[in-house]
């Protein structure tokens, strides 16, 4: 796999909420956090949120929301909306995950990199917390 695109050290805000019911458990996780690589450098806003859902079927989907506001590799500021959505059994947790992130951003030199290619995403539990790490998928002819 190449070095990843963008990566992202997610730092938890509070405890969040969790809710449980006859259908399943519902848990929001707020977050911020700092993010470095190539392209762009920045920070997580400190609102972004983590929404676990575990279904009747024991299956957890996590989807993370937030906005990262910086600069793009020229120096212009600019933002980028990031939905990241993984699945996963809730009775396996694991220190390592895969996720299917999504971006948006205003930045014109990040868009037609960032809105037309597709990503995967990884999540590793270190000793120094949470980091998320987002690559381009490479496709094979």
């Amino acid at each position: 796999m190449k070095d990843p695109i963008l990566e992202i050290k997610i730092e938890m805000i509070g405890s969040g909420f969790r809710m449980k019911t006859e259908l399943g458990e519902v848990s929001m996780i707020p977050f911020g956090g700092k993010v470095e690589s190539e392209m762009f450098s920045g920070i997580v806003e400190p609102w972004g949120v983590d929404t676990q859902i575990v279904n009747q079927m024991n299956i957890r989907h996590l989807s993370a929301r937030y906005i990262l506001t910086g600069k793009d590799r020229s120096g212009s500021e600019c933002h980028i909306y990031v939905e990241n959505n993984s699945w996963q059994k809730a009775d396996e947790f694991s220190l390592t995950f895969k996720s299917v992130p999504t971006f948006y951003t205003d930045s014109p030199l990040l868009a037609p990199y960032l809105h037309r290619n597709q990503f995967i995403g990884t999540g590793t539990v270190q000793e120094d917390g949470l980091w998320i790490r987002f690559y381009e998928i490479e496709h094979q002819m």
